[in-house]
């Protein structure tokens, strides 16, 4: 049989150490020996002996999820073999996180990531409800980070003279010491002419980066 469909770069090869490799820009491929960590449902492929169990966020996380929307379905995959993990055809980046970094990301834009690192959710100072992302998920430790964008990814420098304002709803993470806060561009007048779509935004100031997708936050699809 012949196609351009069997062409190399369409073909998976054995992974030859264990851990995660990008497979093409919109899947990672895990060569698992042990455990590591995934966002639920993710999984498209895998081969070998392995076991995919859900992961419990303890009665706190799962408060946090409840009241704001945010936080990150787990599930633990351990054994011995590989595996594939995708989400919607998003474009898959991996980060690879050392010791004394610390990665603030939002929990819709995480994909898979090592059982090194350390996972927890986080209120975002100086937000408050009126930001809509009032908790994210801190990355801390050591190992890779898969992340899903829709679309390339803007990577804006933060610097002490030069803070950076992003729309809550296009933002996929940060450098985690930056300091946050709101703020307001809309006017009155323009808020009882009906508003210009832009009335809020999250400022970051410090020394760092932040991450935002070329778009805002696309409405859940209906369940059917």
């Amino acid at each position: 049989m012949k196609s351009d469909l069997f062409a190399s770069e369409n073909m998976a090869q054995q992974a030859t150490a264990p851990g995660m490799t990008l497979q093409n820009a919109k899947s990672v491929k895990y060569a698992v020996n042990g455990e590591m960590q995934a966002r639920q449902g993710s999984m498209i492929a895998f081969r070998g002996n392995l076991q995919f169990e859900r992961k419990s966020q303890g009665i706190g996380g799962m408060l946090k999820r409840a009241v704001t929307g945010e936080g990150l379905p787990l599930m633990t995959v351990r054994g011995q073999g590989e595996a594939w993990f995708a989400h919607e055809a998003a474009n898959c980046f991996i980060i690879d996180i050392e010791h004394g970094d610390a990665l603030t990301v939002n929990g819709r834009n995480v994909l898979c990531f090592d059982s090194t690192l350390s996972y927890e959710i986080k209120t975002v100072k100086g937000v408050g409800a009126a930001g809509g992302g009032l908790f994210n998920s801190v990355f801390s430790g050591y190992g890779k980070l898969a992340v899903i964008c829709e679309g390339n990814p803007i990577v804006i420098p933060v610097t002490a003279h030069q803070p950076v304002y992003v729309d809550t709803d296009a933002v996929v993470g940060w450098s985690a010491h930056l300091e946050t806060s709101l703020n307001r561009s809309q006017s009155f007048g323009s808020m009882v002419r009906g508003g210009s779509g832009e009335a809020v935004q999250l400022v970051l100031s410090g020394e760092g980066f932040v991450i935002v997708r070329p778009s805002e936050l696309v409405p859940q699809k209906a369940s059917n």
